[in-house]
């Protein structure tokens, strides 16, 4: 079922009950729809009278950080020797992944 399938669909309420520990379920359609899998993290804000959940992704950054390494190692045998001094390179990988983290989060609004 396709996200926009889901919000029409969401327009008919669709009632879930809070548990005694305050948990409650999201229906089937709106999980399948948006691929939540147990353990999924969600954002929870409020929004006027509105609480809104958001599906949100937890990087770890030691992992994260050891995979960039093993990219540029890679990236670096396939290439020439720079002329860029080490910093010069760290700042132009830096611009580089700013840029690619703001085209990231845009398209995923």
């Amino acid at each position: 079922m396709k996200i926009n399938e889901i919000r029409e669909k969401t327009r008919v309420t669709q009632i879930t009950k809070e548990s005694e520990k305050f948990q409650v379920t999201i229906p089937t359609e709106l999980r399948e729809a948006l691929h939540l899998t147990v353990g999924d993290l969600l954002e929870a804000t409020i929004q006027g009278q509105t609480i809104v959940l958001k599906p949100k992704d937890v990087v770890d950054r030691a992992q994260a950080r050891q995979q960039l390494i093993e990219v540029m190692e890679r990236v670096h045998a396939k290439l020439p020797p720079s002329t860029q001094d080490p910093q010069e390179e760290e700042e132009e990988i830096a611009r580089e992944i700013k840029a690619y983290r703001q085209e990231h989060a845009q398209r995923h609004r």
